[in-house]
């Protein structure tokens, strides 16, 4: 994760809370996150999962990007891999590198996804009317939608689905699995 990122987080977590008019005890309660680490968070001192910052968007009514744009860009804009804002959770087991630039609102969100070998991931509900269409690139992945039947992804397979109700991507290969996703959100909060 870049050094400057938990501090971009912090900055915008605060911004939206405030604009909300919300106290930290309010967002923990919303979020289920701790008041102990939403200070954490703001001031920079902790460097979030990516669960975590789910929460937080989902109980702030944001896209998840929204908690980590900075500046506005103009014209053309490369995405060096180099540079990329990479997040990670299950001990690097699951990472998310955005293919998009964080500034400003997004109605849509594009990331690479990369699955540790055997490894499951749980997502939990994003905010309502959020879609995701998601492409396996490499690997064999078993995607669960909320009580729906779970189903098996090959290389090349892609699927669409509602993303407002827990989800687990599990990889189902002794190698790494790569995944393309195209999150769409029903609508924009700022």
């Amino acid at each position: 994760m870049p050094t400057d990122l938990p501090a971009i987080v912090g900055r915008n977590v605060r911004r939206l809370r405030t604009r909300r008019g919300d106290s930290l005890e309010r967002l923990a309660k919303q979020s289920g996150v701790s008041r102990a680490m939403l200070g954490q968070i703001e001031t920079g001192k902790s460097v979030p999962t990516i669960g975590l910052l789910w929460k937080v968007a989902n109980a702030l009514n944001v896209p998840f990007a929204n908690l980590l744009h900075s500046e506005s860009p103009r014209g053309s804009v490369v995405l060096r891999r180099s540079e990329a804002k990479l997040l990670t959770s299950s001990q690097g087991q699951f990472s998310s590198r955005a293919l998009f630039p964080f500034e400003g609102n997004h109605d849509v969100e594009f990331y690479e996804l990369k699955i540790a070998a055997l490894h499951r991931e749980s997502a939990e509900a994003h905010a309502p009317g959020t879609r995701e269409n998601l492409v396996v690139v490499k690997g064999v992945v078993e995607l669960t939608v909320g009580s729906e039947k779970p189903q098996t992804l090959a290389e090349g397979d892609a699927v669409l689905f509602e993303a407002d109700v827990p989800h687990v991507y599990r990889n189902l290969v002794a190698s790494e699995a790569l995944l393309y996703l195209v999150m769409t959100y029903a609508d924009i909060a700022s």
